[in-house]
């Protein structure tokens, strides 16, 4: 499908205090806060794809791509703003790789990139409200919704004959979304939810949020939250209190680093992230891991394929501007075209220089529908041994 997104709102931003042959990116990221374990690699894997638009001397004349990176803390939307303005007024970014928790990102669109016309390609921000957030055709997202993500995990339970669970979620966007979407579906199922409790990060104690969850029962837990803060803390004062045995976590709970803490007690537990199988996937663990980047930490395919595709949507337009991405971004991600997969992006600066067509498949598969978000698949995986098994993608 075919789609050209012109920003009506966009300006074209210079290279400002870089020179004219260096174009700045930005590559917002929750450097810090409840995600921080994931976001080094998610940051090495776009800049894994610049590093090679880069090497391949092919990009705009010989334009070199520098990313520039910012933190947007995860929970802190005024700090997330801060960062985001400074990275167009400071830095003079063209335009953003980011941001990846769906507050965050949200704030940053409404308030820095819609008023300085700044397209923003998302890796991980999952909320369904950005599926029809005001955007001014700037903001797009190599990750699917989590209203499709609710209705995976809904089914997987109604494959398991689960039918009562209790459910706990951060406090945020990202949190209520996915909980929202997973309870209509659930109970579409025929299924039950014996208690719904947000929960705040950062706290040190969740013992009052484990008791009200465990007062009301339910054959499992559901806890859509973040691994290295509340999320976290819900399971270990679970673990404490005995309250619950086998947990299901949705996309935000998937790091290595809860396995090295709690993985004993996940042991049966399961649960969902988006994730991609096949040669593209293949291709792109191969690059990452010869670039010391782990390709099986949660959104690197994601990272990777966003870089990507800003710079093959410049490329496309002629031009490392704000206009040449949003415009082109639609037309690079999806058919017409020969397909590009990790690696092959010198072939498609050649292709789109000889002005031809490319449909960037990358290492995700990536098809971009409806308001420039990813159609996507999931992996249902399962924790065995203190170890991520796959059962199957969906």
């Amino acid at each position: 499908m075919k789609k050209i997104l012109l920003a009506s709102a966009a300006i074209a931003l210079t290279a400002g205090s870089v020179s004219a042959e260096d174009v700045p990116v930005g590559v917002i990221l929750s450097f810090t806060g409840p995600i921080e374990s994931l976001t080094p690699m998610m940051g090495g894997s776009a800049e894994l794809a610049f590093k090679e638009i880069n090497e391949t001397g092919k990009f705009l004349n010989g334009t070199t791509l520098v990313p520039v990176r910012a933190d947007a803390t995860c929970v802190d939307a005024a700090a997330a703003t801060a960062a985001a303005e400074r990275l167009v007024t400071s830095d003079k970014v063209v335009a953003i790789m980011g941001a990846d928790c769906s507050g965050v990102t949200g704030a940053i669109l409404s308030n820095v990139a819609m008023p300085n016309g700044i397209p923003m390609i998302s890796p991980s921000a999952t909320s369904p409200a950005l599926s029809s957030a005001e955007d001014n055709g700037l903001f797009f997202r190599t990750a699917p919704s989590d209203a499709r993500q609710g209705q995976v995990l809904a089914d997987i339970l109604k494959e398991k004959g689960v039918s009562e669970v209790a459910v706990t979620y951060t406090n945020n966007d990202y949190g209520k979304g996915l909980a929202d979407a997973f309870i209509a579906a659930h109970e579409a199922h025929g299924g039950s939810v014996t208690l719904t409790a947000p929960h705040e990060d950062g706290k040190a104690d969740y013992s009052a949020e484990i008791g009200s969850l465990a007062s009301a029962g339910g054959d499992l837990l559901a806890i859509f939250g973040y691994s290295d803060q509340g999320g976290k803390g819900i399971i270990q004062a679970s673990v404490d209190t005995g309250a619950f045995d086998t947990y299901l976590l949705g996309d935000g709970m998937y790091a290595d680093a809860l396995l090295v803490d709690l993985g004993a007690d996940l042991e049966g537990s399961f649960g969902t992230v988006p994730w991609a199988e096949g040669e593209g996937t293949e291709l792109f663990n191969a690059l990452a891991t010869a670039n010391d980047v782990n390709p099986d930490s949660s959104y690197t395919r994601e990272s990777y394929d966003a870089a990507a595709l800003l710079a093959l949507a410049m490329a496309a337009g002629g031009a490392a501007t704000s206009e040449a991405v949003a415009a082109n971004v639609m037309n690079v991600a999806n058919a017409p075209g020969e397909k590009i997969l990790p690696g092959e992006l010198g072939k498609a600066l050649d292709i789109l220089a000889a002005g031809g067509e490319v449909d960037y498949v990358g290492a995700t598969g990536v098809e971009l529908i409806g308001p420039g978000e990813a159609a996507g698949t999931y992996r249902h995986f399962t924790i065995a041994e203190s170890a991520y098994e796959t059962v199957e993608f969906k």
